[in-house]
């Protein structure tokens, strides 16, 4: 036998949690001790609620805390807290900020000022101060009256690497506040620190703003680079790492999975199977999320939970649909075993949505999930190219893991040629296009299957109607041509036309 050898035990100290779960991610489990980070940013961004958070965090870790104000007074820091449900309680506040008094020009002057009192005598009260305390974790809010006291650039970086020095040994985690407004791009701090975050504030052309992230420097640490959507809610901020496709994989059985539809199954080669997209494309109107719901219906039959997440359509629209194909969504979604969220894309980044995805597949359980429709998604990005992306890694982590994929997206148009806003026909792994053609003086809807990676398909064409009692689809129409074109011609002796004499209540009009 032979005997082990015990690997030497790591002497990297234990990373100090910034006490934002979303940063800690994105850092590999939060900050090193004995080292300064910055963290910059226009005003409004989040820079103090997300310092307060790296307090509290130590707070309720038993440490002490020391939050050192040079611009804001510390009611305005209470405030702040407040509003958030947070108390300073546990935090000691160092106040150098101008009190009443010295706005009287008779008084003598207590608060600091370029002109009467040198940059160093405030960095001994702040450095005298931090003896005294002895915390484990420091802020410093913000850099930029230092900046205006030390009047130089030279200066100022000697007292940024002054300050550095001295918290190396005090096994201190040390987090600067700047705002970048009044300097841009200054890479003097920036090599002068172990770390810096970035964060943006981003104005749209309509719609809520957009705020983001970015870890710009983290000196012999790995961390997840890009930029990474956040938003500023009561609590504090919520950050959305970037999803990385690639650091989530499950082992599961890729078996078939039933439509509802035993001609729908036909004509996928048998079903769609388990860690694979499918891509549902048409005019509007035709019948897409109508087919997306026999899905989600088949599965919530067999058991499975199922996510929809609606995008063009209320929660209002969604259940009349169902209901007006005979379709019992509602008691599964108040049973719990399907969920719709609706989202509005004014409102939401795409990481936040994405967040929301991986809580459904990760916490809820969810092994369907319907996106309906792209076109909505499309109009929660700032260009065209980040959506393919984000959209490439979301399908991905969602196929490593076993889940079925529904899309929906509608092409401009009605009848003959159709654009579509976008091309992620390469993403999908199934691709069904339906459409509209005119027979005997009716509007009347086609179904194909011109993709599927993982398995035979027909090759045929078939019409498929809405009725009241679900989804009907017809065989296969072998006696036309040029369906697809909307004007067909028919070459046949015996009408295969599905038949139109529906009770009343046929959702014609439902898409």
């Amino acid at each position: 036998m032979t005997e082990s050898i015990p690997l030497p035990l790591s002497d990297e100290p234990a990373r100090v949690s910034i006490g934002n779960i979303g940063l800690d991610n994105i850092l590999g489990g939060g900050l090193k001790p004995d080292r300064v980070y910055l963290v910059e940013g226009r005003p409004g961004t989040g820079k103090t609620t997300l310092a307060l958070q790296f307090l509290l965090e130590g707070v309720r870790r038993g440490e002490r805390c020391l939050y050192v104000t040079l611009s804001e007074s510390e009611r305005e820091l209470h405030d702040v807290a407040a509003g958030h449900g947070w108390s300073l309680e546990g935090i000691n506040v160092f106040e150098l900020v101008a009190a009443e008094a010295s706005l009287d020009p008779n008084r003598e002057l207590t608060f600091f000022h370029p002109g009467e009192i040198e940059l160093g005598e405030t960095i001994k009260q702040i450095l005298d101060r931090v003896v005294e305390i002895d915390p484990k974790r420091v802020v410093f809010d913000s850099l930029s009256e230092m900046r205006l006291l030390a009047e130089s650039t030279l200066r100022y970086r000697r007292q940024i690497l002054a300050l550095k020095n001295f918290f190396a040994g005090r096994r201190c985690a040390v987090v600067l506040v700047d705002d970048i407004s009044s300097q841009e791009d200054d890479f003097q701090l920036h090599s002068a620190v172990n770390g810096v975050v970035t964060l943006e504030h981003l104005a749209l052309d309509y719609g809520a703003e957009r705020r983001r992230l970015r870890v710009v420097k983290m000196r012999g640490m790995s961390y997840r680079g890009g930029y990474h959507d956040f938003i500023i809610e009561k609590g504090g901020l919520a950050v959305y790492p970037r999803l990385v496709a690639a650091e989530h994989h499950k082992a599961f059985l890729g078996e078939m999975t039933s439509t509802g539809s035993s001609e729908l199954d036909a004509l996928l080669g048998g079903g769609i199977e388990r860690g694979t997209s499918v891509l549902l494309i048409g005019g509007a109107g035709v019948g897409k999320s109508s087919i997306a719901l026999t899905y989600v219906m088949a599965a919530a039959g067999r058991g499975e939970s199922t996510m929809i997440f609606a995008f063009d359509e209320g929660l209002g629209t969604v259940f009349a649909r169902a209901a007006g194909l005979g379709m019992p969504l509602q008691s599964y979604v108040e049973s719990g075993q399907v969920r719709v969220q609706q989202i509005d894309p004014a409102e939401m980044s795409p990481g936040e949505f994405a967040h929301r995805v991986r809580r459904s597949v990760e916490q809820d359980g969810a092994r369907v999930i319907v996106i309906d429709s792209l076109n909505g998604y499309l109009n929660a990005m700032p260009a065209e190219r980040y959506l393919i992306l984000q959209m490439h890694e979301l399908l991905s982590y969602l196929n490593q893991l076993g889940v079925v994929t529904i899309l929906v997206l509608a092409q401009h148009g009605l009848m003959g040629p159709l654009q579509t806003p976008l091309d992620i026909s390469y993403l999908s792994d199934g691709v069904l296009m339906l459409r509209y053609f005119e027979a005997e003086g009716r509007v009347r809807r086609v179904i194909s299957v011109v993709k599927k990676r993982s398995s035979a398909h027909e090759d045929a064409i078939r019409e498929f109607r809405l009725t009241v009692e679900g989804v009907k689809v017809g065989p296969p129409l072998t006696e036309f041509q040029g369906v697809l074109s909307g004007t067909p011609s028919y070459r046949g002796t015996i009408n295969p036309l599905l038949a139109v004499g529906d009770p009343p209540g046929d959702p014609h009009s439902y898409d």
